[in-house]
């Protein structure tokens, strides 16, 4: 579980119900409207569709999963990780990492380690685990344009209720109050919903989702340059200090004098 997302997400509903409880004296029917609804969420999910295909779409929705669940390793866990392996290689061979393979979790180091294992060419697994990468950021960027589109379009669409709202208002002058109070609510409401949908959610978790992204990228990077420089028989030391390149320096020290 990502801490930081669950007490986000945890005190901006609260933030909102509070609000929407003082504002609304507790009357929380007052912030509902079922044309402002079926608008603006409607309207949403309608540009999705449209701008996103459907298989990509599914593979978004679970990328809601990633926001709160976040498996991958830390940086410094991965720099452990490598270390124990290039140690192992380093006394007893490459061939002694076969063993390891077995108990590992990420299939990225799992595929790297099987071909340095097997005698493939550096060049080759260099090219072979970048094309992973790619991929990987391809899927990425699908599940952050999901946020996007929700971000971007929802205030537009809330806009257009507005829009509608305001037309119904007009068309109501010197007619009934009631009518034109209601017409009035589904123009203010639509905005509200528009807003919340976009600064309150979807904003939000689209930028934590292209932070892990580029953390997960880092790492599989920091991943590579270990597996090519065991493969390559270099002293773990070396090893380490080019994977601690990747990292700030105050977190290097740790690293440094265990070493």
């Amino acid at each position: 579980m990502d801490k930081s997302s669950l007490i986000g997400s945890i005190l901006m509903f609260v933030c909102c119900f509070v609000v929407f409880w003082m504002a609304t004296a507790g009357n929380l029917k007052m912030l509902w409207s079922e044309k402002g609804a079926i608008m603006v969420v409607g309207g949403t999910i309608a540009v999705i569709l449209m701008a996103m295909p459907m298989e990509r779409i599914k593979n978004a929705i679970g990328f809601t999963k990633v926001y709160f669940f976040h498996k991958g390793k830390s940086l410094p866990d991965t720099i452990k990780q490598m270390q124990v392996l290039s140690d192992k290689a380093r006394r007893e061979g490459i061939l002694s990492l076969e063993a390891e393979v077995a108990k590992l979790d990420d299939p990225f180091l799992m595929s790297g380690l099987k071909m340095a294992i097997d005698g493939v060419a550096p060049d080759a697994i260099e090219a072979t685990l970048r094309l992973e990468v790619l991929a990987m950021q391809d899927r990425h960027k699908a599940g952050k344009k999901f946020f996007d589109l929700i971000k971007v379009y929802g205030p537009g669409i809330a806009l257009t209720a507005t829009l509608i709202g305001q037309i119904g208002m007009f068309s109501a002058l010197g007619g009934s109050i009631e009518i034109m109070g209601k017409m009035l609510a589904v123009a203010v409401v639509a905005t509200m919903y528009g807003t919340v949908m976009a600064n309150c959610i979807a904003g939000p978790m689209g930028d934590k989702l292209a932070m892990r992204s580029a953390e997960e990228i880092l790492t599989r990077e920091m991943v590579l340059q270990g597996i090519l420089s065991i493969q390559a028989g270099d002293n773990p030391r070396v090893t380490l200090d080019r994977m601690l390149a990747f990292i700030p320096t105050p977190s290097r020290a740790p690293f440094l004098k265990a070493a």
